[in-house]
């Protein structure tokens, strides 16, 4: 009967990648009796990895400093929250590094006696995909750079001074290497899981064209969220296509780098806020959970739940969420013509309005994005060609934007951004 290797890790178990994990730890430092795992199956995976999240150089170093950064126990959360620790956590931590330290010794190169010359290649890893946008730089080079320093580490305390210091600086586990995120509901495990979003639309606040007031006061609100100071929940509001999601997304862009996150929840989701908010409260973050296209038939009771949460609700919000919403709709509910009259089948009337109306007063900023006029309209056009090196006459340029818009949806910052993509489609079919 085959042995099973034995896991002496005290705080760094159940990894995300546990099995590869055993696995090559049994290719490198095998066990009498123990089964030798396929070594070419532990090749795919970690080749997998390079290309999902664009390492190179050592392979193997990546993987494992991937694993110490992915990994939330006691001590990887409470260092992202107060940096090092002392006391017998510590020297706990320090049994486990210990042991990965070792691990970052072992040479993959010499797998190739039985291999054929690949895990040299793994271990002087190039990626052809360097300039792709298929993985998330920002991580691929926190990563790299993590492995690189922890194979330079001469003692197991310096090893685990370089990976404290990753923890404070950048966080740990999804959170700390990821800024979006979208919520997954099992019902019948009664479970809710925060998952990332592997790739998020890198917008710019400057990329929007004109609404200086509103981006403005989205900016005040949010740079008092991240400093620590009162602030408030967000509605943008208004007509469709004038870039109130993407105000939003830019906001993410700009202060990810200061801690911010954003947590996707639509209205269907709402029963699992609760559970959400459990989950990244007592984390060192700041969190926006963003709704958008914000809005509620008369039927739908979602809004009750999201009333709880923002306001009303037994427990307290955590001080380091918010809540950004995008609604095309001024009071979000739809009101009928009877909530207002006086001989209603409802005999307090009045009551109802007024409960329809509580939620969007639970916002306290609110921020209109409306149509532009047609200067301002054309405006846009102009600094998007400018943007993207389309040069043709501005009387040309002017006339065909005016052209699309009558035929695609009106003035709005969105119809801008179409008739400049697909003017850029047709120049360059004609300078092919």
């Amino acid at each position: 009967m085959e042995e099973k290797r034995k896991n002496t890790m005290i705080l760094y178990r159940n990894l995300r990648y546990q099995q590869l994990f055993d696995d090559m730890c049994s290719l490198l430092k095998p066990e009498e009796g123990e089964a030798r795992p396929d070594a070419y199956a532990c090749a795919s995976q970690l080749i997998d990895l390079a290309v999902t999240y664009g390492f190179r150089g050592n392979l193997w170093h990546c993987f494992l400093a991937f694993c110490m950064a992915n990994n939330e126990n006691a001590y990887s959360t409470s260092c992202e929250i107060i940096g090092p620790v002392g006391g017998s956590l510590s020297e706990l931590a320090r049994h486990d590094f210990a042991q990965v330290r070792e691990l970052f010794s072992l040479d993959i190169a010499r797998l190739d006696e039985a291999e054929n010359g690949i895990w040299s290649e793994m271990k002087h890893y190039e990626n052809a995909l360097e300039n792709s946008k298929a993985f998330n730089h920002r991580i691929r080079d926190r990563i790299v750079e993590l492995s690189v320093s922890l194979e330079n580490a001469e003692s197991d305390q310096e090893f685990q001074d370089i990976v404290t210091e990753f923890y404070k600086e950048f966080g740990v586990g999804k959170f700390g290497l990821n800024k979006a995120f979208h919520i997954i509901m099992d019902d019948e495990a009664k479970q809710v899981d925060i998952e990332p979003i592997t790739r998020v639309e890198h917008i710019e606040l400057s990329d929007l064209v004109g609404y200086e007031l509103q981006k403005a006061k989205l900016i005040e609100n949010t740079e008092a969220f991240i400093e620590g100071r009162a602030a408030n929940n967000c509605l943008l509001f208004g007509d469709s296509g004038t870039g109130k999601s993407s105000s939003i997304k830019a906001i993410l862009n700009q202060y990810y780098d200061r801690g911010l996150r954003m947590i996707e929840v639509y209205k269907h989701q709402f029963r699992g806020l609760s559970d959400v908010l459990e989950q990244i409260k007592d984390r060192n973050y700041k969190f926006i959970i963003y709704m958008d296209d914000l809005s509620f038939e008369e039927y739908e009771l979602e809004y009750k739940y999201l009333k709880a949460i923002i306001e009303g609700g037994l427990g307290i919000k955590p001080q380091n969420v918010l809540i950004y919403a995008t609604s095309n709709r001024r009071h979000l509910i739809r009101e009928k013509f009877s909530d207002k009259r006086e001989l209603d089948d409802d005999l307090h009337s009045n009551d109802t309005v007024q409960e329809k109306l509580s939620l969007v007063a639970r916002f306290g900023v609110t921020i209109y994005y409306g149509s532009p006029d047609k200067k301002e309209f054309q405006n846009i056009v102009r600094v998007l060609a400018d943007k993207y090196h389309i040069h043709m006459p501005e009387a040309d340029l002017l006339l065909e934007a005016n052209k699309w818009e009558l035929s695609h949806g009106g003035l709005s910052g969105r119809t801008a951004t179409q008739f400049i993509a697909n003017l850029r489609s047709k120049l360059k079919g004609e300078i092919k």
